[in-house]
């Protein structure tokens, strides 16, 4: 499985409609789980970036169409982050040369 790490902010609906985001959140992670992946952790965030997301999929197609059904319903906006664990860094690095 591949982590990505998803950063939402809220739109004009969503944040008008706020007192349903945890019916919502619950919705998104089935929605998830029907696709075979999993949420490893939800954060509510202050900043630029309203809520920060992790989670597994099984690859890039089904993050890119998680993120898309999730923009379809109209609360968020989204910013996925493919993410490299540290094994996989170091690799990466090691074999830069």
């Amino acid at each position: 499985m591949t982590t990505y790490i998803m950063l939402a902010t809220w739109t004009e609906q969503g944040i008008n409609e706020v007192k349903d985001a945890p019916r919502r959140l619950d919705a998104a992670k089935r929605l998830l789980q029907d696709m075979g992946g999993e949420m490893k952790a939800f954060y509510l965030t202050m900043g630029d970036v309203d809520m920060v997301a992790v989670y597994e999929a099984s690859d890039d197609a089904v993050a890119a169409r998680f993120s898309l059904q999730l923009g379809m319903l109209g609360s968020v906006r989204t910013r996925t982050l493919k993410a490299f664990p540290e094994a996989a860094y170091r690799a990466i690095v090691a074999s830069l040369g």
